[in-house]
């Protein structure tokens, strides 16, 4: 068994970003109390009163921000109004799972395809969203992206807003003390599956016990652990027609294996994805796997790219064994929940174009979230920012890595339970082929209902 022995330390709120999307999200009411108060504030002279219910995906989890961006909606359109809730990837699935429940669903959602189009979508709980990708406005957004917002059916449930590759980091600092650079290639940002085990082993020789960790406590972070493991031995998760779930390849069984095998590489199934970017930030880890853009520029706690020490962070792709990554990629944007009035339906449509589409705001709706447009045609986004030479180096070197977007697989929230679950028991010395075919097994399971 190996397992990352973690003492005197607490971990906070704010490492809790079980999406790695960066930001702190604010507590909002209950999810009966905000219908509540949304239903009241529809006036007597016509005004349409619509909700707002956010994940932290950067500062769209920020109030401020989203107040903000609410007033400019509100000087083109004082028809309407706009209430927020905003939820963390802790408790957000059950407050609106809740409120679903008891009818009373938000009108908007902002999150990814995963949860707005795999699984409330494919409920039939969503509103089809295919006249707005009718317009000339969505005519250049990316294929892949139009492909993961859209049912087997051809619904369209997610009007996308903004995307990300997920990436990994190391400290660049203990690397140059264990003389581990020399494995990474730092034009390209890449690194062979043997130049990783090789730095891995580098750097626990220095005396650095807990290089990285295989955090395991929950779903937060998991697609960093899934990019690791597929990308070692160029395995995959799903088929390409996101039918059943492939987990259980010889090429995931020897990446598994070799995480198994390597000192350095622990198991632990008391952090989650939030836990292991705190632990990384103080110096506890050398390594990340749950890393991207937002991270990278985050200065919650010191300056942009640096650890709370003064490290240099350096962002990496996944090690591959052919040096060809792809990496898991967020794609977030707007569903819209058929609560039957159609009044609050068109509103929800157009406070969707305005954030989306409208050339005033579409920038402004992208850089809040810390990530990337998913139209070609949106540029500059960063421009004049302290963090336009970082970003920058994400659009080149990692947003192309982008790979496959299987989240909506069906059975998706089952698998993800599977999957931290199967690295718990392997953590614990679980046979790893034996654990992997019981993953596959629950998640196809799931897929084929």
């Amino acid at each position: 068994m190996k397992k990352l022995l973690l003492t005197g330390l607490t971990l906070t709120a704010a490492g809790m970003l079980a999406a790695c999307g960066g930001g702190k999200a604010d507590q909002g009411s209950a999810a009966a109390d905000s219908k509540a108060d949304t239903k009241a504030q529809a006036s007597a002279d016509g005004e349409t009163a619509i909700s707002l219910w956010t994940y932290p995906v950067g500062k769209w989890g920020d109030a401020a921000t989203v107040d903000g961006i609410v007033k400019k909606f509100n000087e083109k359109h004082p028809e309407i109004k706009v209430t927020v809730e905003y939820l963390d990837y802790q408790n957000g699935d059950d407050q609106i799972n809740t409120a679903i429940e008891g009818k009373q669903a938000p009108d908007i959602v902002l999150e990814g395809p995963e949860r707005l189009v795999a699984n409330w979508g494919a409920k039939g709980l969503m509103v089809d969203l295919k006249d707005m990708f009718e317009k000339d406005a969505a005519s250049d957004i990316y294929d892949r992206v139009k492909a993961a917002c859209e049912s087997p059916e051809g619904a369209y449930y997610e009007y996308p807003a903004f995307m990300v590759a997920h990436c990994m980091a190391i400290n660049k600092t203990m690397f140059e003390k264990a003389n581990a650079l020399q494995y990474l290639d730092l034009d390209s940002h890449t690194w062979s599956t043997e130049d990783f085990l090789k730095a891995v082993q580098a750097v626990y020789d220095s005396g650095q016990q807990n290089v990285g960790a295989i955090y395991c406590a929950s779903q937060g972070g998991d697609q960093g652990t899934r990019a690791l493991v597929n990308n070692l031995y160029s395995g995959t998760f799903t088929d390409k027609d996101h039918t059943k779930y492939t987990a259980d390849s010889p090429e995931n069984i020897k990446a598994l294996q070799a995480i198994v095998d390597q000192a350095g590489l622990n198991f632990d199934p008391s952090i989650a994805g939030g836990d292991e970017i705190t632990l990384f930030r103080n110096g506890t880890l050398a390594m990340s796997f749950c890393w991207n853009a937002s991270q990278q520029t985050n200065t919650d706690n010191g300056a942009a790219g640096l650890t709370n020490a003064g490290d240099e962070i350096i962002p990496m792709l996944f090690p591959s064994d052919d040096k060809v990554t792809e990496l898991c990629g967020g794609i977030w944007g707007y569903g819209v929940f058929n609560n039957g009035d159609e009044k609050k339906i068109e509103a929800a449509k157009t406070f969707i174009d305005f954030v989306c589409n409208d050339e005033s705001e579409v920038k402004e709706s992208v850089k809040a979230s810390g990530f990337f447009p998913v139209r070609p045609s949106v540029t500059g986004v960063y421009d004049g920012t302290d963090n336009a030479e970082t970003m920058k180096l994400f659009e080149d070197k990692f947003m192309p890595s982008m790979g496959d977007y299987y989240q909506v697989t069906k059975g998706w929230t089952t698998a993800r339970t599977e999957w931290w679950n199967m690295l718990q028991r392997i953590g614990t010395g679980g046979d790893v082929a034996t654990e992997v075919a019981t993953f596959t097994k629950n998640a196809n399971a799931a897929a084929a209902q």
